[in-house]
């Protein structure tokens, strides 16, 4: 728990098999914080995509290389936001040397597509270099109080 909220922090190894481990918390979380079907689904496919990436690029499947994952409501009493914190314990890569998933000639790529869900799909999407190494996700979803 923080002053302002409370906070669920998972570990994972880099597996793929408990990425729906991570989803599932995710959804159940959605339903308690009374986000409609739509946000629900939207916010688990943005955090499955981080994981993903973590995973597989941030931690490049090293099952002794952990991701972190926070989920923190804010505020405590009645939250109105969901932030959401991946962490891999990889290399690191620039940002900003991401190619464009919707310039023509990445159209038909397999990949590439993770980060822009993320910014698509919740209200602020953070990334950067982890203190000590590797990256980190943060992102953001706002929403009223049912």
């Amino acid at each position: 728990m923080t002053e302002t909220g409370h906070t669920i922090h998972l570990e994972i190894p880099s597996l793929f098999e408990l990425i729906d481990l991570v989803q599932a918390l995710a959804d159940q979380l959605g339903r308690m914080l009374g986000l409609d079907e739509d946000s629900q689904h939207w916010v688990g496919v943005a955090v499955r995509e981080s994981v993903i990436n973590a995973i597989k690029h941030g931690n490049r499947h090293d099952p002794s290389k952990l991701v972190e994952v926070d989920f923190t409501m804010t505020p405590s009493a009645a939250p109105t936001e969901l932030l959401v914190r991946v962490r891999d314990h990889g290399e690191g890569f620039d940002p900003g040397d991401l190619p464009d998933p919707l310039a023509p000639e990445n159209l038909l790529k397999a990949n590439g597509r993770g980060i822009f869900f993320m910014r698509k799909f919740m209200d602020d999407v953070q990334i950067q270099r982890a203190p000590g190494g590797g990256m980190e996700v943060r992102m953001l979803k706002r929403f009223k109080r049912p």
